[in-house]
């Protein structure tokens, strides 16, 4: 009898560990800013938002992107491309808290499709 219910409570708790998890795959963003890998997704300016180095606690180096649907990608920090679109990023951001154009141009395709 006692079996029952720790089988539903064992698989609830399966449920909720993995529609809790967030974004999975590999390049996308993990616990705390840290990214467990990294890709080569290219990304246009228009619809990056923010980008940055993961925090220097973390055991992967990459450079996160977050774009104007707030998606999260983590990108390898050797590739020129993206080392090209951090250091512009932070030009364009010098002087402002928010990023100016060519960067944040974009409305986000979800918000496109509700309105």
């Amino acid at each position: 009898m006692k079996t029952l219910p720790t089988l539903i409570l064992l698989a609830l708790i399966c449920f909720l560990h993995h529609s809790s998890a967030g974004l999975v795959g590999p390049g996308l963003i993990h616990e705390e800013s840290c990214c467990p890998s990294f890709n080569r997704t290219f990304i246009p300016k228009p619809k990056v938002k923010h980008v940055a180095m993961t925090p220097s606690r973390c055991k992967t180096t990459a450079i996160v992107v977050t774009t104007v649907c707030d998606k999260k990608s983590c990108i390898d920090p050797e590739w020129r491309w993206a080392k090209k679109l951090l250091a512009e990023f932070e030009k364009f951001t010098a002087n402002n808290k928010s990023p100016s154009a060519p960067f944040n141009t974009s409305k986000c395709e979800k918000q496109k499709k509700q309105q």
